[in-house]
């Protein structure tokens, strides 16, 4: 595990080679989509862990993606889920002078973490599958229109 509770998955490199063969912009949305998957229920949890008298709070949780501007790699596309930039959410989260803590995002994150991993290589595959099947598509109605 890396920093922040961040992940980093090693060992699929036919995942990685078979990333490359498509282009960039494809890749980065073939993993953007797995990653959205599979942290998707670690927010459901987190909104459903939010304390109820604020609903802007559950509102607020969400799962982005972002590419590192540091790294350019096809193979590497950033990940979050939580409740973005709410003035609130660290107050509720670790508590103040004025009310104790009402943690619902690291519960969430404790419970679903564990199914997280397991399954991102089929995951990624299926959509490796589902990507080239839509270029392939494509470049067929493109040499049909003779382009």
């Amino acid at each position: 595990m890396a920093r922040g509770g961040a992940f980093r998955i090693a060992g699929l490199r036919e995942v990685n080679a078979a990333l490359g063969q498509l282009p960039k912009a494809t890749g980065r949305n073939v993993l953007r989509r797995v990653a959205i998957a599979r942290l998707e229920p670690i927010a459901e949890a987190m909104r459903q862990n939010a304390p109820v008298h604020l609903s802007d709070l559950k509102d607020s949780v969400a799962v982005t993606t972002k590419r590192p501007k540091r790294h350019r790699k096809v193979s590497e596309v950033e990940a979050f889920a939580g409740p973005g930039r709410h003035p609130q959410a660290h107050l509720q989260e670790f508590g103040t002078s004025q009310h104790g803590p009402q943690p619902f995002a690291r519960p969430a994150w404790d419970e679903g973490k564990g199914d997280l991993l397991p399954g991102v290589g089929e995951d990624l595959w299926a959509e490796i599958d589902k990507a080239a099947a839509r270029l392939a598509r494509k470049t067929a109605r493109l040499a049909a229109k003779g382009r």
